[in-house]
């Protein structure tokens, strides 16, 4: 079979369209319409067929419950996130909570949150139990990252290590279950999900330092939204943290200064630049990604399968938007 991105989105696009929802109360299921309709990568859910398909051997489509169980529930913390942040915008259109209101975003929320369960649990009996125990796991580490992430912007001290704890529970460890949920549809073995698992997890720190970059030095045009909002919001990402810390003071002063946002996110980069924060995030995002890539090493797959998770790992610490 084919593997590539477009086909696995295609089956991801049609499942999400196919969900019933039940009548009783319209209003608690618009804005769960509005939030999956509103795009995104895929990339999560397409990991999960993937894995599925190239683990078993079978069409991908057998794992679709699964792989719409995590973007339910990936999107389910995306409408929370805005709620929490009173965010204006997602992915070009007003955020759920400002459509409607926060009370209606936040229950639609909670029952994006039971839908994910319920898709998940269409599965084979003899596999609901690891199912169950990656997804709930996975969703309790990512209410941790929350949590730290929130912890951040009151604080002045936030180290290298403590950031990337923190993204590797809010971004890492869902790429890393929606790999392992594929393996363990296709009935693999602990190891070979334990190295899907990892794959992914790999894949999620470059894909976040990545997006780090994007937001300083990323081109607005390809990028699709502003550069220089974690600038702006004196956001704790790789970039910041490393540049206050060799900067003897430079840029915490800059910070503190009362600057236009264009002259601030000018004299930010300027540090960045002198410190070359920007090349060692990306070279860090790159080995990242290497790592991931050596997990592929011990499990059998086609190469066609190989060749695409392959290509998808370069791609997080490569790509321009």
């Amino acid at each position: 079979m084919q593997y590539n991105l477009k086909d696995f989105t295609e089956i991801i696009e049609g499942g999400l369209a196919g969900i019933e929802y039940t009548d009783n109360a319209p209003r608690l299921f618009a804005p769960v319409r509005y939030t999956l309709e509103g795009g995104g990568k895929r990339l999560r859910p397409c990991l999960v067929l993937a894995t599925y398909a190239a683990l078993s051997g079978r069409e991908p489509a057998e794992a679709l419950n699964q792989a719409l169980a995590v973007e339910v529930f990936h999107n389910f913390t995306l409408l929370h996130d805005d709620v929490m942040d009173n965010a204006d915008v997602r992915r070009g259109r007003p955020t759920a909570h400002l459509k409607w209101n926060a009370n209606a975003a936040i229950l639609s929320g909670d029952a994006m949150l039971t839908l994910a369960t319920q898709l998940l649990a269409k599965c084979p009996a003899d596999r609901l139990a690891a199912l169950l125990d990656m997804f709930n796991r996975t969703a309790m580490e990512i209410y941790e990252g929350q949590q730290l992430d929130m912890e951040f912007e009151t604080r002045s001290d936030v180290t290298v290590g403590e950031y990337i704890k923190m993204i590797a529970l809010k971004t890492s460890v869902l790429l890393g279950c929606a790999c392992a949920l594929g393996a363990i549809m296709a009935e693999a073995s602990e190891a070979d999900v334990k190295a899907m698992y990892e794959y992914g997890y790999g894949m999620g720190l470059s894909f976040q330092l990545r997006d780090d970059w994007l937001d300083t030095f990323g081109d607005p045009e390809v990028f699709g939204k502003k550069i220089g909002g974690d600038i702006l919001n004196r956001k704790k990402t790789w970039l910041l943290i490393t540049a206050a810390e060799e900067s003897d003071g430079e840029l915490a002063d800059i910070l503190r200064e009362d600057l236009e946002d264009e002259e601030l996110i000018s004299q930010v980069r300027r540090v960045y630049t002198r410190l070359k924060v920007g090349d060692r995030c990306n070279e860090l995002a790159k080995r990242y990604a290497a790592e991931a890539a050596s997990h592929l090493k011990t499990v059998a797959m086609p190469q066609a399968a190989s060749d695409f998770f392959l290509s998808l790992a370069e791609k997080s610490y490569t790509r321009t938007h």
